[in-house]
């Protein structure tokens, strides 16, 4: 059973309409109507909260759902997030630096200063990419 699955049938059992859970919740019915569709997962934080409202242990609702034990380890690994992070910018540091070394003994240093760019607009929007995945 998934978890957008044991959420719905828990909030049946419990009597609740997704209208009620969304009040309780502080969010929106179609989001309710989202985790219980599998369309996407609630935080850790909101998961605690369900599991108080349904009075269902994290036990009941965590230990059959592995994909979302994934999710929700993934999304809390915040080092393991920042060190991705921090070797993809020492990675675009010493491209550039190599990139400027390189241009240093080239005739023409414009073609240098091109792929410096490319490389700082590429990390960029790498970088942008990771942060907003983050949220």
């Amino acid at each position: 059973m998934t978890i957008g699955q044991q959420l719905k049938t828990a909030r049946m059992q419990a009597g609740m309409t997704q209208e009620e859970i969304s009040e309780a919740l502080d969010v929106s019915r179609q989001t309710i109507s989202n985790w219980e569709n599998d369309k996407c997962y609630p935080d850790v934080r909101t998961v605690i909260e369900l599991s108080e409202l349904y009075q269902l242990s994290l036990d009941a609702l965590l230990k059959k759902n592995k994909e979302f034990v994934q999710h929700i380890d993934d999304n809390t690994n915040v080092v393991k997030s920042n060190r991705k992070l921090i070797k993809a910018i020492v990675i675009n540091i010493l491209l550039i630096l190599i990139v400027l070394l390189i241009n240093y003994f080239l005739p023409l240093k414009i073609y240098g200063l091109v792929t410096i760019f490319i490389l700082a607009l590429c990390m960029t929007g790498f970088i942008y990419f990771e942060l907003i995945r983050r949220l």
